[in-house]
Parts: C-alpha cells; sequence; structure tokens
C-alpha cells in the first residue's frame, strides 16, 4: 500500500490561518494519532485530504498520484467526521446498503454484526439516533469498510465507557486482521495512547512533531521536589512546562536525565498526555 504524503499545504478563512505549510506523511499500515487542541486545523486537514474542503496551496498525493478531485484515490479513503452526510430521514439498515454501493470491499455481514454487538437499531431513522449512536454507526461503517486508510474524527464522541472500550478493542482487532492506516484525530489522548504507533502533534495550523510514539516518550522526563531544588536541577535544561503545588514543583524537560540525581528529587517518566499539553501551551 502507497505511502499518503501531504506537502505544503496551507488553508486560510479570511483572515484566519487554519493550516499554514503543513508536511506530513501518513504511512501504510500503521495507526496515527493526531492530536491538537480545539481550532489548531485537525478537521481542516482531514477535510482536504478527503476532498471536502480545497487548500490554497500544496499538494496530496497517495503513492505520487494526486488526490485531491481523483475519485480512484478517493475511493481508498474514508472518512467518519462529526458531521453526518446521510439524509436525516434514512434508515440506519439503507445505510448500510448505501455504503456497500459505493465502497466494494464493505463487508455487509460483519457491519450487521457490530450492529449486534453495539445494539444499534437498524430500522430507527439516523436522526433520531442519539449522538451516542451517531457515533457507533459512523464507526460501525468505518470498521466494516476495508479501505487502505481510514480517517476517524473523535470517534468516540458521546459513548459510554463500555461502548469506548469495545471500539477500540474492535478496532485493534480489525487492524490485526485486515492491516490498514488509520488516522485517529480525538482529544481523549489517554485513552488511544496504548493502542497508537505513530503521532502526529498540530499547533495553531503546523506540524510540531511527528515520531513515533516511542521516540517522543523517550525524549523527556519530569523531575519533581520542593520548588527550591527544582529550579536548582532545572537551571541550563530544556524545560517545556512546570506544575506548581504549594512549596512543591515538577518540572517537564526535554533530553536525558542525570545518573545521580540530589536526595529529594524523583524522576518519572512523560506520558503522551502530559508531553502534549506541554507542547502545546502557549
Amino acid at each position: 500500500m502507497s505511502n499518503l504524503a501531504i506537502e505544503g499545504v496551507s488553508k486560510n478563512y479570511g483572515s484566519t490561518r487554519a493550516l499554514n505549510n503543513v508536511n506530513v506523511t501518513f504511512e501504510a499500515e500503521k495507526i496515527y494519532g493526531l492530536l491538537g487542541r480545539n481550532g489548531a486545523g485537525k478537521t481542516t486537514l482531514l477535510n482536504i485530504i478527503n476532498n471536502r474542503i480545497f487548500a490554497d496551496k500544496g499538494e496530496i498525493t497517495l503513492g505520487g498520484a494526486k488526490a485531491p478531485e481523483n475519485e480512484e484515490v478517493q475511493r481508498k479513503f474514508y472518512y467518519t467526521s462529526e458531521q453526518m452526510l446521510f439524509p436525516k430521514e434514512m434508515k440506519v439498515n439503507k445505510a448500510i446498503e448505501w455504503t456497500a454501493e459505493f465502497y466494494p470491499s464493505f463487508d455487509k455481514d460483519y457491519a450487521l454484526h457490530l450492529a449486534s454487538l453495539f445494539e444499534l437499531p437498524l430500522k430507527k431513522k439516523i436522526n433520531s439516533l442519539s449522538t451516542g449512536y451517531k457515533t457507533i454507526m459512523k464507526n460501525i461503517l468505518a470498521l466494516s469498510v476495508n479501505t487502505p486508510y481510514v480517517f476517524l474524527d473523535e470517534p468516540v464522541l458521546g459513548l459510554d465507557a463500555n461502548h469506548r472500550e469495545l471500539f477500540y478493542r474492535l478496532l485493534i482487532e480489525n487492524y490485526s486482521n485486515n492491516p490498514a492506516t488509520y488516522v485517529i484525530s480525538t482529544h481523549l489522548i489517554e485513552e488511544v495512547a496504548n493502542i497508537i504507533e505513530e503521532v502526529v502533534i498540530i499547533k495553531k495550523g503546523e506540524i510540531i512533531k511527528q515520531d513515533s510514539k516511542e521516540n517522543l516518550l523517550s525524549e523527556g522526563y519530569a523531575v519533581s521536589g520542593a520548588a527550591s531544588m527544582v529550579d536548582s536541577y532545572i537551571k541550563g535544561r530544556k524545560v517545556i512546562g512546570v506544575d506548581n503545588l504549594g512549596g512543591l514543583k515538577s518540572a517537564y524537560i526535554l533530553g536525558r536525565p542525570d545518573n545521580e540525581l540530589e536526595m529529594g528529587l524523583e524522576l518519572s517518566s512523560l506520558d503522551l498526555q502530559k508531553l502534549f499539553i506541554q507542547l502545546t501551551n502557549s
């Protein structure tokens, strides 16, 4: 399967720059986390990739073939967004049938199996579904479509804890049985941290990090202790953020810790959410 390359992509909405010279590559058969704060440009980027809006400049190619307005390439993509594109009066079972018409590799039997697992009412109109069950319907289609690239924008919106856990388990099972590239855009970083392999962090329309999760987390560490001791330790180091609680302080540092640490200080590893917060703070 070919890699998806985004090169020099920019997008403005009037005087607002949503994307600024974005360069990112999504490799075949990997699970990506596309992470950014509200308004960072995640949804704009996904909409441009999937031909829903057009970039002001830049190129998007799949294996060298241009993606915009290219039906052959777009059939290799499937995108679930917050916006529901099916007619509101359409019933769930009809939406499944429609998807099978547009995507030859769609597994209808598997979709019906998932509908049973999630207890999705097939004969109910889409516009009468709750937010959670609308999300479930979109996820079922995404897991059944069998395209090389699947883009999931906030895929657990409105789901309770049981349904979120079921979705993550099914995604991993599906990825293992039918490898594809999954790009997950979400604010629930702690939940996806265990399933994503590569991380793309976008801030104010620009990609500030793209690397494997392991490499990112190995770049830094946290040191905690009395504020005066922490202040002394961090002098001359690349500090990306601090937290204060009374007389205690935690500092988040890029680099490697010392082999010997002064008594009273404690080292710990960064988790993905903490690293994300520190890198995207203004």
